[in-house]
């Protein structure tokens, strides 16, 4: 394979990618989670998952040095010129408790939620990131991605996420009235979700966010790569001293990680 075909693949250099220092305080923590969801239908299923999600961010609270947020929090998000979707009133409310109190909330688009522009940075003090993020802990390293469109092969997302991310497309889109523009996402979205293979594990060596991983690890270092988007919480050891974590989902798993300055770690909030 050419070297221009494995940038194309593996995507950015380095040094190009974003990256950010944390100091974890003593007796703190780092937590991260995805693919809550948010909004999808029926309502009281959604509203049920986000209930408990406050109940886990306020277990959580206390011990808290940093949250990590890893994509696809909402089934759909279009920030209109003055509207927002509706639903995750109370996530939002207490992301705005936990930056309010001094705790840092850093927030990844995901393929569900990608079209996140400036209003959660305004509202509710957080950091938005679209892209791949290097965070370093104290000496440890941690490649954090939602994880959409990286690795080999799913052509087709790649194409649509080129469509999606255009300012144009975006421009055309808000002209759309609310209810029919979340109508369509509401439709798209479910459409995406009847595909069963979905849901199942297809092997260390067919996984694209595992190969994604490893040909990160022959270009460098990194103690820990976190994603999302597969809704399967994995743990993978890649090398020694390299280990592959798939955060899982609300809607089925109910995991997270954890991150206390010595190791890392699945957990499962048992309400």
């Amino acid at each position: 394979m050419k070297p221009k075909e494995i940038s194309s693949i593996f995507g950015k250099k380095l040094s190009q990618i974003e990256q950010i220092q944390i100091s974890l305080p003593q007796n703190k923590k780092i937590y991260f989670a995805s693919d809550f969801h948010l909004g999808t239908q029926p309502f009281e299923e959604s509203l049920s998952r986000e209930k408990k999600i406050v109940r886990w961010l306020d277990e959580i609270k206390s011990t808290t040095a940093v949250l990590f947020l890893v994509g696809d929090i909402f089934d759909f998000w279009f920030e209109y010129k003055h509207a927002i979707p509706k639903g995750g009133t109370r996530l939002l409310g207490k992301i705005a408790e936990f930056t309010d109190s001094g705790i840092p909330v850093h927030i990844f688009t995901g393929n569900h939620d990608i079209w996140m522009f400036d209003y959660l940075e305004q509202e509710l003090n957080v950091s938005i990131h679209r892209k791949q993020l290097i965070v370093n802990v104290d000496g440890k390293t941690f490649f954090v991605a939602h994880g959409d469109g990286l690795g080999p092969n799913d052509k087709k997302f790649k194409r649509l996420k080129k469509i999606f991310t255009q300012p144009f497309f975006q421009w055309c889109f808000k002209w759309l009235h609310p209810d029919i523009g979340i109508l369509i996402a509401r439709l798209w979205s479910n459409s995406s979700k009847t595909n069963p293979e979905w849901e199942k594990y297809f092997g260390e060596d067919k996984e694209w966010l595992i190969l994604y991983a490893k040909r990160k690890l022959e270009m460098h270092h990194f103690d820990y790569f976190v994603f999302g988007h597969r809704h399967l919480p994995l743990e993978i050891i890649l090398k020694e001293k390299s280990v592959y974590f798939n955060l899982g989902d609300w809607m089925v798993n109910f995991t997270y990680l954890i991150y206390d300055g010595n190791e890392a770690k699945l957990a499962r909030f048992m309400d």
